[in-house]
């Protein structure tokens, strides 16, 4: 799949399937590998762009302040370069931050919005971490790719979950590893993380917008996506019990409400 020049750099992304285009976007340090079992699903019905954000996999990560609003342009600037005036898009953690920018600075190009397990950041947000992923990042600097990775593995869902799935964990160690994040890009996209503020502008969204989150989720706290969901007007809220921040204990519950969601609000045109 290619690589294009979208403003400062280039911009490494994929697209599967056909019908009605639908972005999805990744969380800090992630790639187009973490879609992996996502891509399966919603490619059947859905034109599904994959890209990676500046600062990890094959994307170009320069040293330079990174905010969600330059991110949220990087999709734009993408968007363009492949021909897709509007489309549904999903964003995950990091990824729904910059699609809340992305759909305050480019209303009219998002069909429907899809804000999974995030934060909007301001003064009337809840805590952005929970204590464990706190721990986590104090931890970071200690730590080698794999070992990164897999501690990663734990925040993102329960426990038991990650106990009890051993085999699977190793097939998205694997994804997650085959290009690692480096400290240049997830610092970067961490700076970016911490200056996102989208609490004041929310009420602003007029798109069709899905709010979903795990309950038990250690890296962001579900209340955030309460709050969200509050600041949206006539957002759908869905939280999903026992379940973490990205959703894999409630993989086909999640999917098939998503899936829901899409379909209410596609139009049938490419």
């Amino acid at each position: 799949m290619p690589r294009v020049k979208v403003g400062d750099i280039n911009i490494y992304y994929e697209v599967h399937g056909k019908g009605e285009p639908f972005v999805m976007i990744a969380g800090i340090t992630l790639n187009t590998s973490f879609w992996f079992k996502a891509i399966p699903v919603f490619s059947r019905e859905y034109r599904l762009i994959v890209f990676d954000n500046r600062g990890a996999g094959q994307s170009d990560q320069p040293d330079i302040p990174y905010t969600t609003e330059m991110m949220a342009d990087d999709l734009a600037g993408l968007l363009d370069v492949i021909g897709i005036a509007s489309t549904h898009i999903l964003g995950h953690s990091m990824g729904g931050m910059i699609a809340q920018q992305f759909v305050l600075r480019h209303p009219k190009r998002v069909r429907s919005l899809i804000l999974e397990c995030t934060y909007c950041g301001g003064p009337g947000s809840s805590m952005m971490t929970g204590p464990e992923a706190m721990r986590f990042v104090q931890r970071m600097p200690s730590l080698s790719g794999k070992e990164l990775m897999m501690d990663f593995l734990r925040l993102f869902m329960t426990q038991k979950f990650f106990d009890d799935n051993p085999g699977m964990m190793q097939q998205m160690l694997g994804q997650l590893m085959k290009h690692p994040a480096t400290p240049q890009g997830s610092g970067r996209q961490g700076q970016a993380i911490m200056g996102h503020n989208a609490y004041d502008r929310l009420p602003e969204i007029k798109s069709p917008t899905l709010v979903i989150a795990g309950d038990v989720d250690k890296m962001i706290p579900v209340e955030n996506s309460r709050i969200i969901a509050s600041r949206i007007p006539n957002a759908e809220l869905v939280i999903l019990k026992n379940a973490g921040h990205i959703l894999i204990e409630a993989a086909e519950e999640s999917n098939r409400i998503i899936l829901d969601f899409l379909r209410r609000h596609s139009t049938k045109k490419s």
